[in-house]
């Protein structure tokens, strides 16, 4: 048996920066099968599907939000993603402190744009209402991100 790792490391093959695109399988799967055909590139409404690293298919949450509309999954001709009626994946939003309500700046984009309403802004006395994220209810869609007008946002793997 082989160690994976030391392939890895051999074939320049690493975790994405960006996710790859919900259901998806594990990594190691993904890369060995993964024919880079970019139906799902294709197939994605809202465009955010793009050529990553070795032309693998990634997520670019900066291009928009991912509607969970299943079409990457069904456009894919190998068998790359789990069944779409478990959860996407585990992606969370994590709102950083260049948040411009930290800086007393008033800033409502996130929450606006969450339509889970994951985000929701606690009133401060004397100050600007504060972002507040409740991970439970964030699916990991990205709305948030893009819209942000600090880049205060980033898209974490739940731990």
């Amino acid at each position: 048996m082989f160690d994976r790792s030391r392939r890895n490391l051999l074939s320049r093959r690493r975790t994405p920066a960006l996710p790859r695109m919900p259901w998806v399988v594990d990594e190691d799967t993904f890369v060995d099968s993964c024919t880079r055909c970019n139906k799902c590139v294709n197939a994605c409404e809202t465009q955010i599907i793009v050529k990553g690293d070795g032309g693998f298919p990634i997520i670019d949450f900066n291009r928009g939000e991912c509607t969970f509309c299943t079409q990457c999954a069904e456009a894919c001709p190998e068998s790359l993603f789990r069944p779409t009626t478990e959860l996407p994946w585990d992606l969370k939003a994590q709102i950083t402190p260049n948040c411009f309500a930290h800086h007393k700046i008033e800033c409502r984009s996130c929450g606006d744009m969450c339509e889970v309403q994951a985000i929701r802004f606690k009133l401060q006395a004397g100050g600007v209402a504060l972002p507040e994220l409740d991970t439970d209810v964030c699916n990991g869609c990205g709305a948030c991100l893009s819209v942000c007008p600090a880049s205060a946002i980033s898209m974490t793997t739940k731990n």
